[in-house]
């Protein structure tokens, strides 16, 4: 009886988190699919019209195609400068590495807004305008410690033997590299780069403080909210979180899966 007890309680406790987690997702979905003007019950659909509208709107696809091209490059750069960083302090006795270690992952505790407001001002004063670039930048700053600090730590000491063996074998410092730790980190790597979109992709903070004509999609949707909600705005939005679930489904079948094989 305990044992039912305790397993029936488990599975409500359980139920109550992924409502609670799921719920306001689960809200925006369904009402994206509203055929009447207004997110409200009753629900009237299911519908395909505000999808349609969202994707013959030129603003909404273009921040969509804007957030994309941000999201690949920033991230694609964030993995290389984590890699690369990771990869010096793992395998190189340099000075003060504790404290190197520290300050690559400081700004994983710093707000964004904090971070957005400091970029802000350093492109002002070097006369660079807010563009797609610059919030790409921001967006490198913030992603980098992040594949840094998944990186490093999967560096292990049997790495090392393998990548001895291949410099006593003749091989290069930058062709060990790229042909022996590189394919050993690439499950890694990949879960970097596809945690790196995935921030992104939804990022809004930097977005907005370091954009101006060109925004992303996140931006754009806030343009939207000024003006009151609507179905139309749930729908982009959905789009948002499908895009988040398909990268994360990319991660777990080209990652996951692959370290389990291993």
């Amino acid at each position: 009886m305990r044992r039912q007890a305790g397993s029936w309680l488990s599975g409500f406790y359980l139920l109550l988190m992924y409502g609670f987690i799921y719920l306001p997702v689960t809200v925006l979905v369904l009402f994206s699919f509203q055929g009447g003007r207004f997110p409200i019950l009753p629900f009237n659909g299911p519908s395909l019209k505000w999808y349609r509208q969202v994707l013959a709107d030129s603003k909404l696809t273009d921040a969509m195609f804007n957030s994309l091209l941000v999201a690949v490059c920033s991230s694609f750069l964030a993995v290389i400068l984590g890699f690369l960083a990771a990869f010096a302090l793992a395998r190189f006795s340099l000075p003060a590495r504790a404290l190197q270690r520290a300050l690559l992952t400081a700004p994983l505790t710093v707000s964004y807004l904090i971070i957005g407001l400091g970029l802000l001002i350093m492109f002002n004063m070097l006369g660079v305008g807010r563009s797609l670039w610059t919030v790409g930048v921001g967006h490198v700053v913030i992603n980098a410690p992040l594949c840094f600090a998944i990186i490093y730590s999967q560096m292990g000491a049997h790495q090392v033997n393998v990548e001895r063996a291949a410099r006593d074998l003749g091989a290069s410092l930058v062709t060990t590299v790229w042909l022996v730790t590189l394919p050993m980190m690439m499950p890694s790597v990949m879960a970097s780069f596809f945690l790196s979109m995935t921030f992104s992709w939804d990022e809004f903070i930097i977005a907005f403080l370091l954009s101006r004509f060109d925004v992303t999609l996140p931006v754009e949707i806030w343009s939207l909210l000024r003006s009151g909600l609507n179905p139309k705005t749930n729908a982009a939005g959905s789009l948002v979180f499908l895009v988040s679930v398909i990268f994360i489904v990319l991660m777990e079948l080209l990652v996951f899966r692959r370290i389990k094989r291993g």
